[in-house]
C-alpha cells in the first residue's frame, strides 16, 4: 500500500504537469499518431502488392503490427522518460534525489513520471488491435483476452529490462543516449512475423536471445489460435532472466555513484 501511494502520487504529478503544459502535449501525442499512421500505411502500400508475407495475411499482418504498437505505447507511458532520464540525473548529480526519496530507488526511477501522450495512444492501438480482430471475424473469448494481456504484461518486462540495462551503463560510461536510442531500432523487429526470421544468426539474435520478435508474435498468435507454448515459456523464462540481470545491473551501479558532492 506504501508503494502504491506513491505511484498515485507521481500519478497525480504527472497528469497535474501535463495540464499545465497543453499543447506539449496534444503534439506529442499528434506525433506518435502520426508515427502510429504511417506504420498501417505502410501494410496497406504493401498488401496492395501482395495477399501474404510468411504465410501473414493483411489483418493478420494489422494485428500484430497493432499489438507491437501497444506495447510500444505502454512502455513509453509508463516507462521510457524515467530511464531515458537516469544518464542525466548521474551526470548532474540529480540521481542524489531519488535516493533520499521514501522507497526503493529503482522503484522511483522508473515510476516518478508518466506520459498520458503514450497512453492515450495505446487506445488507439487497442481499436487497431480490436478492427483487426473483427475483420478476421475472431471473437475472443475472455480466458483468450486475459491471456493476451497477461503475455503484454510479460512483453513489457522484457521492454522495461533492455531499457533498464541500458540506462544503468551510465554507472560505467560517460553517455548511453545512443545506445538507449538504438533500443528502437531493435524494436521495430517487433512488427515482423516470426516465420519471416529463416537466418540461424537472426533467428538466434532476434528471437531467442533477444527476445524483441517473440514479444509481439505471442500474443497476437494466441488471439489468432496458434499459439505456441514452447514460446510462451521462453519469453516467460527470458523476462525472468532479463530482468534479473537488469536489476543486478541498476543495483551495482548505485554502487559506484559518488553523488553530486564529487
Amino acid at each position: 500500500m506504501h508503494y502504491l501511494r506513491l505511484w498515485l502520487a507521481c500519478v497525480r504529478y504527472s497528469v497535474v504537469r501535463t495540464m499545465m503544459f497543453r499543447f506539449d502535449f496534444l503534439l506529442w501525442s499528434a506525433v506518435e499518431l502520426a508515427w502510429m499512421a504511417v506504420n498501417l500505411l505502410l501494410i496497406q502500400v504493401i498488401y496492395g502488392h501482395t495477399n501474404s508475407i510468411a504465410g501473414w495475411g493483411k489483418y493478420e499482418m494489422l494485428l500484430l503490427v497493432g499489438t507491437s504498437m501497444l506495447m510500444q505505447r505502454l512502455l513509453m507511458g509508463f516507462f521510457w522518460t524515467n530511464l531515458f532520464e537516469v544518464g542525466r540525473n548521474v551526470r548532474s548529480g540529480q540521481f542524489d534525489f531519488y535516493l533520499t526519496q521514501p522507497g526503493q530507488p529503482l522503484f522511483m526511477v522508473s515510476t516518478r513520471k508518466l506520459d498520458p501522450d503514450g497512453l492515450a495512444n495505446s487506445l488507439v492501438a487497442i481499436g487497431v488491435v480490436v478492427y483487426a480482430l473483427r475483420q478476421l471475424d475472431l471473437q475472443p473469448t475472455f480466458g483468450g483476452m486475459a491471456l493476451y494481456a497477461a503475455l503484454i504484461a510479460i512483453g513489457l518486462v522484457v521492454h522495461y529490462s533492455l531499457l533498464l540495462l541500458m540506462a544503468s551503463l551510465t554507472f560505467w560510461i560517460v553517455k548511453t543516449e545512443g545506445i538507449e536510442g538504438s533500443y528502437f531500432t531493435i524494436a521495430e523487429f517487433s512488427r515482423l512475423p516470426r516465420s519471416a526470421f529463416k537466418n540461424v544468426v537472426t533467428t538466434v539474435i532476434f528471437v531467442y536471445a533477444l527476445p524483441t520478435v517473440i514479444v509481439s508474435n505471442v500474443p497476437a498468435s494466441a488471439l489468432l489460435g496458434r499459439l505456441d507454448w514452447l514460446h510462451v515459456a521462453w519469453l516467460a523464462g527470458l523476462a525472468l532472466a532479463w530482468f534479473g540481470l537488469a536489476v543486478t545491473a541498476f543495483h551495482r551501479g548505485i554502487r559506484r555513484y559518488t553523488s553530486a558532492s564529487s
